[in-house]
């Protein structure tokens, strides 16, 4: 065994930096970031990204990676995450994995990319295709080359099949194949022993907890967060600027959305996140501690 991977996961709002904070402290341990949106410079309101002050507590790592117009994807990640795992276990300090971005949390515990390099020059070729002949030739290219069908692969997804295609175009095989080979990969951690603790409170007492958050975020001065963030290219990343708190902000901006109702607005969004977040913790992550975070033990939280 390489060593010991602490993770702590929750809902957006439930209490992880604290606790996180207080284990790390605890146990001689730094912090490696499994938030999605604080690879971003700048995403620091909307984001509840630990403060100045925090991170001084604690040294924490994959925050702040990139400039807001620069999309991160998850075979990124999961280089830098190895490479500061590998960093902070060999300087005899313990790691504490601390997030609820699931596709990037996930990467502890599976495979999450198959390793099939598409070249730009065959991304731009069927990007192409897809704006001048349609969705339905990418569809019916995709049948010629996956004889056996083409699975559950969702065919109204203009997303999901330019990549499918992509991936059967630069790979010379079918879905099939690919996905019976991605089944057998390990995962990025494989070898290491991964220790899960997802936090949960009630509903009524999280629903408080967003309210008072969104509240608090506007109040710091979320909007002039997005204003600057906006001048420096928020929506060229379509995915950042898509987070809650930052696109319903931008509808604001737009006069799309009252002022008013900004707040409410997000506060509906992180809910409906919220109970997709729970819904991904039970049918994604493999058997795993659930604790409640009011009062929660430091000494108790990976057993």
């Amino acid at each position: 065994m390489k060593g010991i991977i602490h993770v702590l996961t929750g809902p957006t709002a439930v209490g992880k930096t604290e606790l996180a904070l207080r284990w790390a402290e605890a146990n001689g341990a730094e912090i490696v970031s499994c938030d999605a949106l604080l690879f971003y410079r700048g995403m620091d309101i909307g984001t509840a990204k630990p403060t100045a002050a925090e991170r001084a507590r604690v040294p924490h790592h994959l925050i702040d990676l990139c400039d807001v117009d620069t999309g991160m994807d998850v075979t990124g990640y999961v280089e830098r995450a190895q490479a500061v795992v590998a960093d902070i276990t060999g300087r005899g300090r313990a790691v504490l994995v601390a997030g609820g971005s699931g596709f990037y949390l996930k990467s502890f515990f599976a495979a999450v990319a198959d390793g099939v390099e598409v070249p730009a020059e065959l991304r731009a070729e069927i990007a192409g295709k897809l704006e001048g002949e349609g969705l339905a030739a990418l569809v019916a290219e995709l049948k010629a080359l996956n004889g056996d069908g083409l699975g559950a692969l969702d065919v109204e997804n203009p997303r999901r099949v330019t990549r499918a295609l992509e991936r059967c175009r630069a790979s010379g095989k079918t879905l099939a194949m690919l996905a019976e080979e991605f089944a057998r990969m390990p995962g990025p951690f494989a070898g290491w022993e991964v220790k899960c603790t997802r936090l949960e409170r009630e509903r009524a007492e999280l629903d408080a907890r967003i309210a008072r958050r969104v509240d608090a975020m506007i109040a710091d001065g979320l909007v002039e967060e997005v204003e600057r963030l906006r001048a420096a290219g928020l929506e060229r990343n379509l995915s950042a600027a898509r987070a809650i708190g930052y696109r319903e902000t931008l509808a604001m901006l737009d006069g799309v959305l009252p002022r008013t109702e900004l707040a409410a607005e997000i506060v509906k969004n992180t809910r409906a996140l919220v109970k997709k977040q729970r819904t991904w913790f039970r049918t994604q992550l493999p058997e795993h501690r659930v604790i409640g975070a009011d009062g929660a033990s430091v000494t108790a939280l990976f057993g």
